[in-house]
């Protein structure tokens, strides 16, 4: 091996590990701000933080873009990061913060079953062993309970559905980035997507919630919002430009592993804060990550 090889598989591994604890903390972090504000709260700002660190990227080249371009990366700004902004928050007030990471790890499998559905790719069955894998690790980590018995179907914690929600939606945003945007830099569509969903979380925070007035009233609010915009400027904006960077130097294969790892963080700090998961929980949990392991190998 080279040394510029070895350089740049070190920088692989570096990127991977980085972005690991970047997004696999995402879950803590949304967790803190729900201390004091309300899941649209924690959403909006998360935007609104992001969005305001890659200004010095969007600004100079939104005006580059026709009509058409703008409206595309507008309908991206919402199903990437907009709507899942607001449902992952949402999610938490009834999920602890390491399942909520779990659960997440479901994405890639969604890009597969989106588009098989909406874009014509095929379902191997590869895929399908791997979607049916981890569909049963999820019904076991929304139904079991405390004393080792399960719920039933009709009792399950449907909380969960608003994160298989966000996984769709990055599903369909990923399909529709393929297929729209070939002109267009990652970085470009990242940092101009989420410019064009920042007035509406703007609008949103300051006229439609008491966010201003929590910051104001309650000094435990200058914590929470430290976390949140931890969350936007690192677990959003920073981690969309080191991504971007890892997806340019390595494999696409490489580059899938995040999803593997970005659980075991996510379970970590649960633990670390108090969070209890019980025997079924860690099976749930092994059903997932083989079932989107098996669903995406090679």
């Amino acid at each position: 091996m080279t040394q510029n090889a070895t350089e740049k598989s070190l920088l692989n591994w570096v990127l991977l590990l980085v972005l690991t604890v970047i997004w696999g903390s995402s879950f803590i972090l949304i967790k803190r701000g729900l201390e004091v504000f309300t899941p649209g709260e924690v959403g909006a700002y998360r935007m609104v933080a992001a969005a305001s660190l890659l200004l010095p990227l969007s600004l100079p080249r939104i005006r580059q873009l026709s009509k058409t371009q703008v409206i595309h990366l507008l309908i991206t700004g919402l199903l990437g990061s907009f709507i899942p902004a607001f449902l992952f928050p949402i999610a938490q007030t009834q999920l602890s913060s390491s399942l909520t990471g779990v659960l997440n790890a479901l994405t890639p499998l969604f890009v597969v079953l989106v588009g098989a559905l909406f874009f014509n790719t095929s379902i191997t069955k590869k895929n399908g062993l791997g979607l049916a894998i981890a569909f049963v690790g999820v019904l076991v980590l929304v139904t079991f309970k405390e004393g080792g018995s399960w719920e039933s179907l009709t009792d399950i914690n449907a909380y969960a559905l608003f994160v298989i929600a966000a996984c769709i939606c990055y599903s369909i945003n990923l399909h529709f980035i393929k297929a729209r945007f070939t002109q267009l830099k990652s970085i470009e569509i990242s940092s101009i997507s989420l410019l064009l969903i920042l007035p509406l979380a703007l609008v949103y925070l300051l006229a439609g919630t008491e966010f201003s007035s929590k910051l104001s009233t309650q000094p435990q609010a200058w914590e929470a919002l430290g976390y949140v915009t931890i969350l936007g400027m690192v677990g959003t904006a920073t981690a969309l430009i080191l991504f971007n960077i890892m997806i340019k130097s390595a494999s696409p294969f490489f580059a899938s592993l995040v999803t593997y790892t970005i659980p075991i963080v996510a379970i970590l700090w649960g633990v670390l804060d108090g969070e209890v998961l019980l025997f079924g929980h860690y099976l749930g949990i092994a059903a997932v990550i083989l079932g989107v392991w098996i669903g995406n190998r090679k």
